[in-house]
């Protein structure tokens, strides 16, 4: 069995990437980069994150409206410690609530947050976008980001057509039937099995982006192959036409589950960068289903040898196929993923 191990992380300023990590599939230093201000001012949903001190622009519904959940530090005596219940209402005085279209959650977890948003959806009849966890890495670390059940929200807001969720620290989900969720996105150094489970379980009509970032077992990364089958089957996500299985220590294992999946036949773009896929990952896909039809096939920061790399580009010459960020296994260290604590 490969040995893996957390990469040390090295921070360096990166410049904003303009695409929407909700339209393809971005490298980890454009989506999870690192601020040196902590000023939070990613964009999210195609909108600029704003305070409410910030000013009220003359449309509310041309922001992300950026509210703070978690205020102590996760322990487990602190962990109802919040702001948002405070700020929500504040928000909702000043603005008209049918105007408010996104919003991002920061603190030091998400907690509360399905539970406080969904207590006011009859009033946000228009939310359609959620980031819960929208920390970036210098304030708090992503294996630290604390969530619980995030159920509540989809089932409050059944015309929610974005929800993304950054950290996986206590995440729980449900098997629901959502009609309009368009882009599901789960960032995470670690992500529980269980909710892996959950989402094959899950009926997504509309879902056309799908993002796990898997992650390894030290963070709570405890999910295996098998737990993606409910995804690769693809019964429950008939629209789906971009799946990201990423950041994962068991890659080749996913690679080759994905290789024979029903799903993959009628993918535009897959992505299983940022983790540790080797040759036998490789070579399964090459031995799968044809991926000829893909747009776009996203292999970033790999462990492939350089022969393996020249045969995916032969094989798939009119895909878009990004290979960068080649890493080497070295005897003291071996394959590492991306994004861990």
């Amino acid at each position: 069995m490969d040995e893996f191990y957390d990469d040390e992380e090295h921070y360096e300023e990166t410049p904003a990437d303009p695409r929407d990590p909700g339209d393809t599939f971005l490298p980890e230093e454009a989506v999870y980069r690192f601020d040196p201000a902590g000023m939070h001012r990613e964009r999210f949903a195609g909108l600029p994150v704003r305070r409410l001190y910030e000013g009220i622009p003359g449309r509310p519904d041309q922001v992300a409206w950026l509210l703070t959940d978690g205020t102590g530090f996760g322990f487990e005596d602190d962990k109802d410690d919040t702001a948002l219940a405070g700020e929500l209402d504040h928000l909702l005085r000043r603005v008209n609530p049918a105007q408010v279209t996104a919003i991002a959650v920061t603190g030091h977890g998400a907690v509360n947050a399905p539970r406080l948003l969904a207590r006011h959806a009859r009033r946000l009849t228009r939310l359609r976008s959620v980031f819960l966890g929208f920390i970036e890495r210098e304030y708090w670390e992503i294996s630290w980001i604390r969530h619980g059940d995030i159920t509540p929200l989809l089932e409050a807001y059944p015309r929610l057509e974005r929800l993304e969720v950054r950290g996986s620290k206590g995440l729980e989900l449900r098997p629901v039937t959502h009609e309009h969720l368009r882009v599901l996105r789960f960032e995470s150094g670690g992500l529980p099995g269980a909710v892996v489970r959950a989402v094959g379980a899950s009926t997504f009509p509309a879902l056309e982006h799908l993002e796990l970032w898997l992650g390894v077992e030290n963070y709570g990364g405890d999910s295996t192959a098998a737990d993606l089958d409910g995804i690769l089957s693809g019964t429950g996500l008939p629209a789906l036409r971009r799946l990201g299985l990423r950041d994962g220590e068991r890659q080749d294992d996913v690679a080759a589950a994905v290789a024979v999946a029903p799903v993959t036949g009628r993918l535009e773009e897959l992505s299983l960068g940022m983790g540790a896929l080797g040759d036998r990952g490789a070579e399964a896909l090459l031995s799968g289903r044809p991926l000829t039809h893909l747009r776009v096939l996203d292999l970033r920061h790999h462990f492939l040898s350089d022969a393996m790399v020249l045969r995916v580009l032969d094989a798939l010459p009119g895909v878009a196929v990004d290979l960068d960020e080649q890493q080497r296994a070295e005897e003291d260290r071996r394959r590492y993923v991306a994004v861990t604590e």
